[in-house]
């Protein structure tokens, strides 16, 4: 396991704390500036995945990104990498978790898939299923692959699972909860509960979707216990579970979580992780940071929130670290690259630069989603 200094991050000082900092990027992020090409495949029980295709030179790495809970190709984040991927001509892939993706007519609605199941932190069929046609269309060249939180766990977890496997060449991955039940533990608090509520808000629906379209999945979903479900657990023991074959809550986040796979990764890894992420408290993290192997890097910084890094003197200046960080990070190891690397005037912040009067509301939005958590904390 190794450790690199962080001191190059400076979190923004108009974006004081770990909540202003995680909720900068909803708020403030163009979430449709790259186009891409969607496509539907298979999968060997019978359920679609649905990719979205970012177009680049044919000799230039892929990089495949796993979103984070209820994200899609939409997601800011994936977005911010998305721009990366294309300023350096790279060819890039997101692979959308079943039932995430969003129709492009239609952000705001969900495409239903096929079978009585959804996608949970640990699933990591799908993954290998993708990385494997991707790798055999490029024609054997090893992808680079980046996951950002739910979408980081599965993909660390893979790794682990398969320190064989040579379809990935070099991953990063950004605000990871390495141990899912600390990570739930951590949100059962009033500051946390907004959080899963925001969650919650899609992750029902779809679980009544499911029991509604497939008498099966409503054999095994309690959905009077999910109705009344208020924390991660209480959703993941009536829903999450028993509608993937673990025994309850605390069973599927103990075979789900990344942190025992960390010590047997065996390609490079870059784990970017802030010690006030809402998500994960700090104990969790430095026992991820003892368990990786020499492969994982960790840069952890004392700021940062989830999935935030956001740094800039202003909000007109605005970058997103940890984005800029990750791809840069993986360009040094994508094989036989001749590219250009990111650097200054490439950063995923500016591509996402709203207006003055745009600024101006975000700003309020964002100082008021605080206020209220600090007045519920």
């Amino acid at each position: 396991m190794e450790t690199v200094s962080l001191s190059e991050f400076r979190p923004a000082p108009w974006l004081p704390g770990p909540h202003a900092q995680t909720l900068w990027g909803p708020l403030a992020r163009r979430l449709r500036s790259v186009p891409f090409l969607r496509e539907r495949v298979g999968t060997p029980d019978g359920d679609e995945l649905v990719l979205d295709h970012l177009e680049g030179r044919q000799d230039a790495p892929r990089l495949l990104v796993l979103h984070g809970l209820e994200g899609s190709s939409f997601s800011f984040y994936v977005q911010g990498l998305l721009s990366l991927a294309s300023r350096l001509g790279w060819r890039a892939t997101v692979l959308n978790f079943r039932s995430c993706a969003r129709d492009p007519q239609r952000p705001g609605r969900w495409i239903e898939n096929l079978r009585p199941r959804l996608y949970h932190s640990g699933e990591t069929e799908d993954l290998s299923h993708v990385a494997s046609l991707l790798a055999a269309r490029d024609g054997g060249r090893p992808l680079l692959a980046l996951g950002v939180s739910l979408g980081g766990n599965a993909l660390l977890k893979w790794l682990g699972e398969n320190p064989a496997q040579r379809l990935v060449a070099a991953a990063a991955v950004i605000s990871v909860p390495f141990d899912l039940a600390a990570g739930a533990r951590h949100l059962e608090t009033v500051a946390g509960s907004l959080y899963v509520r925001h969650f919650l808000a899609t992750l029902l629906p779809k679980a009544r979707s499911l029991a509604r379209r497939f008498p099966e999945a409503g054999e095994r979903l309690d959905l009077a216990r999910l109705s009344r479900a208020r924390t991660f657990f209480e959703f993941d023991d009536a829903g999450t579970a028993p509608l993937h074959g673990f025994a309850g809550a605390e069973d599927y986040w103990e075979r789900s979580s990344s942190l025992k796979a960390l010590g047997a990764i065996s390609v490079p890894v870059l784990a970017i992780s802030s010690e006030d992420d809402p998500f994960l408290p700090p104990e969790a993290l430095w026992r991820a940071r003892s368990a990786g192997s020499s492969s994982v890097v960790f840069e952890v910084s004392s700021r940062g929130g989830h999935a935030g890094f956001v740094s800039g003197s202003s909000p007109l200046g605005s970058r997103a670290w940890a984005e800029e960080t990750a791809v840069a990070w993986l360009w040094h190891r994508a094989p036989g690259t001749g590219h250009r690397a990111p650097g200054p005037g490439t950063g995923s912040g500016q591509l996402f630069l709203p207006s003055r009067v745009q600024i101006d509301r975000i700003s309020m939005r964002t100082r008021r989603s605080c206020r209220t958590l600090r007045r519920r904390i």
